[in-house]
């Protein structure tokens, strides 16, 4: 089974506007609700690519009535913790000549609501999937992917990590299945702007020496490398087409990775599976649906 954490899930609230000028009234031409946070767009991925999940994660208010009742509608079933106090978070993202996003701030996690989520993780059992991704909230410990890494150590399940740079790091001494920094986060875990393909696979080594066992490094219109476990170095090229969409890239290349790792245990496979996944959302307005991703592989 696979499972994926988002501690801070979300309405992602996308409103487009044309030439938004600050400090006028400005009219929306288009308005949408996502059901938003980094793990959540893994497992709608994973749903449109006919694999099961269990969203893990704290939800509050009526937000998070509305993002249980939502994620429902995406494929794939919840087991989210209800926090008392707060609601979840609605984030604003504003698409027009830039795009611009409003954050919120979500729920007060307590301490008794992360020993909760530690103890479904608990169940947990050798052969399954956990994917952590995503910030973690103000209020919760900083090493908190830390600290279930260390709970889960040493009983068989393939952990994937997509986090910001201290996030990652700090996992790293328990071997994660999978780590997905993009070119720029990893340039800046060592001080660097990594120029060229080279000094991008000398930082990938360097987090592998590090712990990580694969590094999937995303690199916008260069594609993708993958760093595997076995020594194994393979590259894809990006998917063609008119980008649209930024936000779910990420989380897609992660999915489709997964997917197609898990398909056939084929690592080239699965790099090209979440290439065509990312690009495939980021030429929609939403994530990649099954048939949009198939037909963007069919193109690499």
């Amino acid at each position: 089974m696979i499972y994926t954490v988002t501690l801070n899930p979300a309405l992602d609230y996308v409103v487009r506007v044309e030439h938004f000028t600050p400090g006028k009234v400005n009219r929306t031409v288009k308005e949408e609700i996502f059901y938003g946070g980094k793990g959540i767009n893994v497992s709608a991925v994973l749903a449109n690519l006919g694999y099961e999940s269990t969203a893990l994660g704290f939800v509050a208010g009526f937000t998070g009535q509305e993002i249980q009742r939502g994620v429902k509608t995406l494929g794939f079933t919840s087991d989210f913790i209800w926090v008392k106090e707060g609601m979840s978070r609605i984030n604003v993202k504003l698409k027009s000549d830039e795009e611009s996003e409003i954050n919120g701030m979500g729920p007060k996690i307590t301490q008794e609501d992360v020993e909760l989520l530690l103890q479904k993780l608990d169940s947990l059992r050798e052969g399954d999937v956990l994917v952590l991704s995503g910030s973690v909230p103000s209020g919760v410990d900083k090493g908190i992917y830390e600290r279930i890494m260390a709970r889960l150590s040493g009983r068989g399940i393939q952990i994937a990590v997509d986090a910001e740079k201290d996030l990652l790091l700090r996992v790293l001494p328990y071997h994660p299945f999978l780590i997905k920094p993009n070119h720029i986060e990893l340039g800046e875990m060592f001080g660097q702007v990594l120029k060229n393909q080279e000094e991008i696979l000398c930082c990938g080594r360097r987090l592998q020496q590090m712990g990580a066992r694969n590094v999937l490094v995303s690199m916008a219109g260069d594609g993708a490398l993958l760093l595997t476990q076995e020594g194994r170095i393979y590259v894809q090229q990006a998917a063609e087409g008119c980008v649209r969409n930024s936000v779910g890239a990420g989380d897609s290349m992660v999915a489709g990775f997964l997917a197609g790792y898990l398909e056939n245990g084929n690592y080239e496979h699965g790099l090209k599976l979440g290439t065509a996944a990312g690009g495939a959302t980021a030429f929609s307005d939403g994530l990649g649906t099954g048939e949009q991703i198939r037909k963007v592989y069919q193109t690499l």
